[in-house]
């Protein structure tokens, strides 16, 4: 048997519409899994990822659930968790990023990354992983950062939440693996996103990340995938509570 297989599972992956979301999706979907993708702008019907999904063979569903507020978070983890068929995978990808020195990060800059990135994804995880583990079966994948590792310059929101999502694994983890749940996560690097455009479009500061990344190169949304379905896998049954870099050598250095 092939232990990449997923063929028959659910997944779930949030900021599924575009970038490394989509991505992930369309990895789990190629792997074998039926995917629910959600997103705060998600087209009904027709998405770009949807047609990912469903050209390699798997069935999409569409959810539109903004996780900068609290009440719709609580309703999608009910949405998901009250489910016939039991999510197999939670991709916890959503996430979003502020800008600015620390002396003028503003408060709702602060509230809005930390709700999104770090709040939301407790909330759902919550609300998905207890029912994994009454059923003793489960893969939560969340998309760390290198600032989960580094302190960034001018993201003290976005460092902050990263940090925040590391150590949630962790804990998760600690709970959750003796009842057959694995969590886990991914830190990309430097990737080619929307979330780095003002970055690529600095010749200075993307001349100097292109200097550490050994490999040479931006990273794509693209290179994320296989390491998604590798935790989403039997093959990582035995893996539990690690961040898994994806960033072509970046902290290596």
């Amino acid at each position: 048997m092939n232990p990449f297989d997923l063929t028959g599972r659910l997944a779930v992956v949030t900021g599924a519409r575009r970038g490394i979301g989509r991505a992930m999706a369309r990895a789990l979907a190629e792997a074998g899994a039926d995917v629910i993708g959600v997103s705060a702008n998600l087209e009904e019907s027709g998405s770009a990822v949807e047609k990912d999904v469903t050209g390699a063979g798997r069935s999409f569903e569409a959810i539109r659930a903004d996780l900068a507020e609290p009440a719709a978070v609580r309703d999608l983890g009910e949405n998901l968790a009250g489910r016939d068929r039991p999510v197999d995978i939670l991709v916890n990808n959503a996430g979003t990023i502020r800008r600015a020195p620390a002396d003028r990060h503003t408060d709702a800059d602060w509230d809005l990354v930390l709700q999104v990135n770090l709040t939301a994804q407790f909330m759902l995880a919550r609300a998905v992983g207890g029912a994994m583990v009454s059923r003793r079966r489960g893969k939560i994948i969340f998309t760390a950062s290198l600032l989960s590792f580094q302190g960034g310059i001018t993201v003290p929101g976005y460092t902050a939440a990263k940090h925040g999502v590391a150590g949630l694994t962790k804990a998760l983890a600690n709970e959750w693996a003796p009842h057959g749940v694995n969590v886990n996560a991914i830190a990309p690097g430097y990737i080619a996103t929307d979330n780095t455009q003002a970055l690529r479009d600095d010749p200075a500061r993307s001349g100097a990340i292109l200097d550490r990344i050994p490999a040479g190169r931006w990273g794509d949304a693209d290179d994320l995938g296989g390491a998604a379905v590798f935790l989403a896998s039997d093959a990582a049954a035995y893996v539990h509570g690690t961040v898994l870099p994806v960033d072509g050598g970046w902290l290596g250095r």
